[in-house]
């Protein structure tokens, strides 16, 4: 198949992802088509099928991807001493890493039940690893006696949820600094341990 005149593949290829997170966040994955993507990018419908094989493969890749690069960012990171420290880096970091990419995380987050099952396994394995990491802070903390939690796996879900949950509402024009948001988010993660 002929490429569209203008495009090529190491533009196109990016630019058919942004304009297909840009599109999924704003109307759902399920109401936008590949004619929309392509309209977005500028380019014909058929054209799309030189960068992706489908509507499903490109969701899968937007979340790998977002994956990904969480788990790679996380990776650069250095761990507080002892697992309050730790904590507090981990909540900071979640907060950083996820206010720069609203899209990215509400598809997410938002569009799992659209995967198809062998996609949606993939995806949660990549979440796991991240989630085992404060799975694993909170385990240590509560054997120390710094943390009082009741159940860890929930503690994990619902410390993660808090914390993604910035994403909905903060705005750079509103009252609050991204430290100051870190530093409420913080608070309230600390509350939510238990910690002593």
């Amino acid at each position: 198949m002929a490429r569209t005149q203008g495009s090529h593949s190491g533009t196109t290829r990016p630019r058919v992802r942004a304009a297909a997170q840009r599109l999924f966040a704003q109307s759902g994955y399920a109401a936008v088509s590949m004619r929309q993507i392509a309209s977005e990018v500028g380019v014909q419908a058929g054209a799309l099928y030189n960068y992706t094989p489908d509507k499903q493969a490109l969701l899968f890749d937007l979340m790998q991807q977002h994956m990904d690069d969480l788990l790679a960012a996380r990776a650069l990171q250095t761990h507080g001493a002892g697992p309050l420290a730790a904590l507090e880096q981990f909540t900071r970091f979640h907060i950083r890493f996820h206010l720069d990419r609203p899209d990215a995380v509400f598809i997410a987050y938002m569009e799992l039940r659209n995967l198809t099952a062998p996609h949606f396994e993939q995806i949660e394995q990549l979440r796991r690893r991240y989630e085992s990491e404060l799975t694993d802070i909170l385990r240590t903390g509560q054997r120390a006696g710094v943390f009082e939690i009741a159940d860890i796996p929930v503690a994990t879900r619902a410390v993660i949820a808090m914390l993604t949950g910035v994403t909905t509402w903060y705005r750079e024009s509103g009252a609050l600094s991204r430290v100051d948001v870190e530093d409420v988010y913080w608070q309230m993660v600390r509350g939510a341990v238990g910690a002593r």
